[in-house]
């Protein structure tokens, strides 16, 4: 009944503006896309399904990247390794770490930071955190540091709203990115304000005005002719927490855009991109490839195959390397309508971020379903605004950009319009694939997983069982390292309850990478559950947050705890272990064999 009142109370509100929607605030202005000429000498499709390489802006940042801020990182990194650790290092990692063998030789590493809400978010901050060479605590357990080595950062759904956040932000410390910093004002970044709702900040009557506000926030949008869904009412919720703009004292002014204007490739103009400061960001998302209106699930099991294109959404471009696509078009041109037109700021970084996080069509199973869950007020607005046909209710719209692209292969060839949901649909929620691109050569990958897999809310290991069953179906393009092939055996074994490494013993003629495995599988050193909470949890007092990334913080530096007369303690070896594991791709390259620390370290930590 109280669902049946919030939307007549949302529908009588909306109906009285009769008027129709105020086309000029702020927000609709900026978020709306433009249309001008092509600058000259534009492509809009990059071509990669025959060879497979990198954009050249993107292998120019990681080539300065790896020039000018690697070498004095990974120094850095050592140095706290060192001075944490009770033993000694081998001198090849000294070696590896210190450019001994020339800067192209240091790690490419990787890290991946999983969906699940603000659950993952919130693990996914805690362990980035930890490795964060500013932060002291940090520094002391001798994993600060490993974070300013990383050549890139890929996040989906909750996990994107983590990476994109912090991107955006100019790479803030951890707590000044959730938290907000002391000085925050409405221009910067105010924090993730966790402590409000997403979609329901206030009583009836607040909730009713701010999803009103959200849907006129979009309205300039689809009048300018673009597509509009219910992704893009969910992004400019989420603009309010991890877009720059909106501090708890300015988050229901109406006068300001609230992030809108900000794009994704608006982030290369940050002072920390332009330094090659930060790691290279990259957003994932999933595709629907059936045919449907929106009104109801097309695909089996409210899921998407492990055959459908996963696409990347990096500063440059947006597409994907899997062969039966293997295209890219440049994002600050995304939305554009052909060859000599070109759209400006459909890469909205809130709308982005929706559609990485789209998870709205697992409720689509019938008409009365979708209109009880936590979105029906808002698609009830929807449907008296913008009437049907035009607006899509289980997807994010993009415009096609890869219309007649590699026919023979690719299932929207055909398609105006590409349908996107969340990245995790198709089981692989830790955004690896980005990672296992050949042509990015990462040799090493932390992988941060925190979906809810279990009745508890718990990891079971099952995203990368699903990123091991994907690249198998694409081996010429993807390598992976073997894993446990059942959930099973990951939670008997404690896979997810202790760091795990996955492929150190893959021949290099695999091109595996190593994998460092991190997963929400339990609390660490006997402390109570605090980080297993739902993913429908759409609000956290920051008291509770701090808890639970102070768990976190244990979670990545504990190693495999030892066991006392007092109870479990962390690994004092941890940190050598974890910089034993980091290098171990680059040493196998240089032709030396394991010896010290390290081989031990990797007996007692690599799955086999």
């Amino acid at each position: 009944m109280g669902h049946r009142l919030r939307v007549i109370t949302l529908l009588s509100y909306l109906l009285a503006l009769s008027s129709g929607i105020s086309a000029q605030v702020a927000a609709a202005i900026a978020y709306a896309p433009t249309l001008e000429p092509c600058p000259a000498g534009t492509t809009l499709v990059r071509e990669v399904a025959h060879t497979q390489t990198l954009s050249s802006h993107e292998a120019d940042y990681v080539s300065g990247r790896r020039s000018h801020v690697l070498p004095r990182s990974w120094a850095n990194y050592l140095r706290n390794v060192q001075a944490s650790t009770r033993t000694s290092l081998p001198s090849y990692v000294d070696a590896i770490l210190l450019g001994s063998y020339g800067k192209d030789a240091l790690p490419t590493l990787g890290i991946a930071t999983s969906g699940g809400g603000h659950r993952a978010a919130i693990f996914g901050a805690g362990v980035l955190n930890a490795l964060d060479g500013r932060n002291k605590t940090s520094v002391h357990a001798g994993t600060g540091g490993l974070l300013q080595t990383a050549t890139y950062l890929s996040g989906l759904s909750g996990g994107s709203w983590l990476v994109s956040s912090l991107a955006q932000a100019n790479f803030p410390t951890l707590p000044d990115l959730v938290f907000g910093p002391a000085n925050a004002d409405g221009n910067g970044f105010g924090g993730w304000l966790t402590q409000i709702d997403l979609l329901q900040p206030g009583d009836a009557t607040v909730t009713t005005a701010f999803v009103t506000e959200l849907i006129e926030e979009i309205a300039l949008k689809r009048t300018a002719g673009f597509p509009v869904t219910l992704a893009d009412v969910w992004g400019r919720a989420l603009s309010r927490h991890f877009v720059n703009g909106t501090t708890a004292a300015n988050f229901f002014d109406v006068t300001i855009p609230h992030g809108a204007g900000t794009t994704l490739s608006s982030v290369a103009n940050t002072s920390t991109f332009a330094a090659h400061a930060q790691p290279f960001p990259i957003l994932v998302a999933d595709s629907l490839t059936s045919r449907t209106t929106g009104q109801v699930v097309t695909e089996p099991g409210n899921a998407v195959p492990l055959t459908n294109p996963i696409y990347e959404f990096n500063i440059f471009e947006m597409g994907s390397f899997d062969p039966i696509l293997g295209a890219f078009t440049p994002t600050k041109f995304l939305g554009s309508p052909g060859d000599s037109v070109c759209a400006t700021g459909f890469d909205q970084l809130s709308f982005i971020e929706g559609v990485s996080s789209d998870l709205f069509n697992e409720f689509n199973t019938s008409a009365e379903a979708l209109a009880a869950s936590s979105v029906g007020p808002i698609i009830a607005a929807l449907e008296v605004l913008f009437p049907q046909p035009g607006i899509r209710l289980d997807a994010a719209e993009i415009p096609n950009p890869f219309f007649g692209v590699s026919k023979a292969t690719f299932p929207d060839s055909d398609q105006e319009l590409l349908a996107l949901v969340d990245g995790g649909e198709d089981g692989e929620v830790t955004p690896l694939q980005p990672l296992l691109v050949k042509a990015r050569d990462v040799d090493t990958i932390i992988a941060i997983d925190a979906p809810a897999d279990t009745p508890d809310n718990w990891t079971n290991g099952s995203s990368l069982i699903a990123t091991q069953n994907r690249v198998k179906l694409f081996p010429s393009t993807y390598s992976f390292p073997p894993v446990p092939s059942s959930a099973n055996t990951f939670v008997a074994r404690n896979l997810t309850r202790r760091p795990t490494f996955f492929g150190c013993d893959s021949p290099s003629s695999r091109g595996d990478p190593l994998v460092i495995y991190l997963a929400n599988g339990g609390p660490p050193l006997g402390e109570p559950p605090l980080t297993n909470t739902s993913t429908n949890q759409l609000q956290y007092p920051p008291d509770e947050v701090q808890a639970m990334m102070d768990e976190v913080f244990d979670v990545a530096t504990q190693g495999i705890p030892i066991r006392t007369h007092g109870g479990e303690v962390k690994d004092p070896l941890w940190p050598a272990c974890l910089a034993c594991a980091v290098v171990d791709r680059a040493r196998r390259d240089a032709g030396i064999s394991r010896s010290g620390i390290c081989k031990a370290c990797l007996e007692r930590y690599c799955w086999s």
